[in-house]
């Protein structure tokens, strides 16, 4: 077992949260430091998402000191801030294998442990389900469960939070929720929100006069109903005086305290003790610094999000030596390439420039790219709008959270058939972000939309291709979906050409069975031709490029010319690429043997990508594998393969 090292004379003495409340509060200052010292030493070799969990330490050991948790519910908004939670809730010792294949998640899940109130991964759902258990409770007759939501100032921005907010508040919920405040998402926070919680952090008047609400509450235990009645009146009178700076979360019936050091633990246990005994929505706006503790965090917010590996005692990070580029990078490259030739061309991204590359464009034409803040609703909508008027938006946003809008992809865009870009990044197996971030589903659920275009690109050269041709003249809506990291190409920067929509090509001739492969494991496929036994017949391969509209024509002659097909897609198999030759085989009466690769009908949960593609049978081995059982290769078990797993 992993055991703690004796430098965390504190931390060693604690497993669950029961320890924890033996600890004099005059002691939790340093075993914070003690969990910010674990936390640091850990993720240097084992990455996970480090600034923002290093920021929210003290809100963690507060809550868990003041709570009553697991009956008490905890309920974490997104889940990269909840690693000191993890620790404090029994897994410590477990803590090395952290969002390794096999290990624990780097997210709150509920079948981890009794102490995560709620899974997540996605942000802005907090305050709704938080809402649920106190409306829940309520209906129990729990009048002592006690209910917490924690939400960063970026997860505000979604629309989710408001509406949560806004149902809790006309419901009188009794629940607290927390705005951790750092100024921060991934990148630096945007929108009127953010402007109005700085503008408020820094009004010195209205801190102060609430620092002197907070000097009478903290008493509130001792004073009688009339003495209560002041401190009421008191508060009434800071919404008149200090130009009703708190008055958009009273607005919705949520009483308002704040501001508050987030770093200051004692503090923080003294205002939750306090908070504990006020029924009805309330809202804690406490300040935080991202990456608080290790400096090397504090000065580069972005780059410590999620870092990878790095050293501890420099904070240099370590990189990866490829010559290769990120699929993210193409992108951004060829878009502002793209934009450079065409001004109609916009970018949008729900707050992921870094992430998907989109600041490459923003640094050198920002008035040609929004960050609409974690709002994929919106962007896509946003999106639409640009379209009517003759710009050409590329919306890029993560597989995975495109899922959010898919109601504006079909009502906003695809029934009118707007000519929106959706650059789908981060699509398939992501890898150690595990199952709420695999962006698996999209070949499925987008085939169902009308007037849709689907590519993908096996290449970065596709890649910039395909973008190239989505702005060449009004398709309608264009998804193209490409992965999470490196491309396969150590030149790929070459002139732009077109690509002709709805056709796939052949990459190898072969005899008895035909591969047909979509978007990057194309070249798994090559792999696992150079690795077949010199006695088989090597299949045919074709890349097909796009999933809607199929291309008819090549499929005709594959159909007539094998009975064996293997299909290869990095998504879901029910409902996706699979899914559409069977239909067409069925379509057109044709009798194939017919075995399709991809995500089986289950969730995958996190590991390396390399792991990742193992499990689900289509890395080379895989296919492969696939190859031999097809050829009717009794010994394909005996075949000497690269271990891949």
């Amino acid at each position: 077992m992993h055991q703690a090292s004796s430098k965390y004379p504190l931390l060693d003495q604690i497993e669950f949260p029961s320890d924890l409340k033996k600890l004099k509060v005059e002691q939790l200052e340093e075993l914070c430091s003690e969990i910010r010292e674990f936390l640091i030493n850990e993720t240097c070799a084992n990455p996970g998402h480090l600034g923002s969990s290093l920021g929210a330490v003290e809100i963690a050991v507060a809550l868990h000191y003041v709570y009553n948790a697991p009956y008490d519910k905890i309920v974490w908004d997104v889940g990269h801030q909840a690693y000191a939670h993890k620790i404090l809730t029994g897994r410590k010792h477990v803590f090395h294998t952290n969002r390794r294949y096999g290990g624990i998640s780097g997210f709150p899940k509920m079948s981890e442990s009794i102490y995560d109130a709620f899974g997540v991964g996605h942000a802005s759902t907090s305050i709704s389900a938080a809402l649920g258990m106190a409306v829940a409770s309520k209906l129990k007759g729990e009048t002592d469960r006690k209910i917490v939501a924690i939400i960063g100032d970026a997860s505000l921005t979604g629309g989710l939070a408001f509406e949560g907010l806004n149902n809790a508040g006309h419901l009188k919920a009794d629940m607290l929720v927390i705005l951790n405040d750092n100024n921060m998402a991934i990148d630096p926070p945007v929108g009127a929100l953010s402007e109005y919680l700085t503008h408020i952090t820094a009004s010195q008047t209205y801190n102060r006069i609430k620092t002197d609400v907070w000097n009478a509450l903290s008493k509130l235990n001792k004073l009688g109903p009339m003495a209560q009645k002041a401190v009421q009146k008191i508060e009434g009178a800071i919404k008149t005086m200090v130009m009703r700076q708190s008055n958009f979360f009273e607005s919705l019936n949520f009483r308002y305290f704040g501001i508050i050091d987030g770093h200051n633990v004692t503090h923080l246990v003294n205002i939750l003790k306090d908070l504990r005994q006020i029924p009805g929505p309330k809202l804690l706006h406490v300040v935080t610094v991202k990456g608080k503790g290790y400096k090397y965090a504090e000065e580069n917010k972005v780059q410590f999000h999620s870092p990878g590996p790095f050293n501890k005692e420099t904070g240099e990070i370590i990189v990866d030596a490829s010559k290769r580029t990120k699929y993210q990078d193409v992108f951004g490259y060829t878009l502002l390439e793209l934009a450079q030739q065409n001004e109609r061309i916009v970018g949008i991204t729900p707050a992921m420039p870094t992430g998907c590359s989109m600041n490459i464009v923003m640094q050198e034409l920002p008035h040609r790219c929004f960050d609409v803040g974690i709002a994929e609703e919106h962007a896509v909508t946003f999106s639409a709008g640009l379209a009517t008027e003759g710009y050409i938006p590329f919306c890029n946003i993560y597989s995975s959270f495109m899922q959010r809008a898919y109601d504006q992809v079909i009502h906003d865009v695809a029934i009118q058939n707007l000519p929106v870009v959706f650059c789908l990044d981060r699509a398939g197996l992501v890898g150690e972000d595990g199952a709420t971030h695999h962006g698996v589903f999209d070949l499925a659920y987008l085939r169902a939309v009308p007037n849709i275009i689907i590519a993908a690109p096996m290449n970065e050269i596709e890649l910039r291709n395909l973008m190239y041709t989505a702005q060449l003249k009004n398709w309608g809506p264009f998804a193209i979906r490409y992965p999470r990291g490196y491309g396969v190409l150590n030149e790929w920067k070459l002139p732009f050409e077109e690509v002709p929509i709805g056709k796939g090509q052949q990459v190898s001739e072969g005899e008895e069975i035909a591969i047909l492969s979509i978007g990057h494991p194309g070249n798994f496929v090559q792999e696992a031709l150079q690795l077949l036994p010199a006695h088989i017949s090597r299949p045919a391969h074709y890349n097909m490029r796009f999933v809607k509209p199929l291309d008819e024509e090549l499929l005709h002659d594959v159909f007539t010319r094998f009975k064996k097909i293997i299909t290869v897609e990095d998504g879901v198999i029910n409902g996706g690429f699979g899914s559409a030759i069977a239909e067409f085989m069925t379509a057109h009466g044709y009798d194939a043997a017919l075995v399709r690769l991809g995500v089986p009908d289950r969730f995958i949960e996190q590991g390396s990508l390399k792991e990742l593609h193992h499990e689900c049978g289509f890395d080379a081995e895989g296919i492969v594998q696939a190859i031999l059982k097809m050829a009717g290769t009794k010994l394909f078990k005996d075949i000497s393969l690269p271990n891949y797993g």
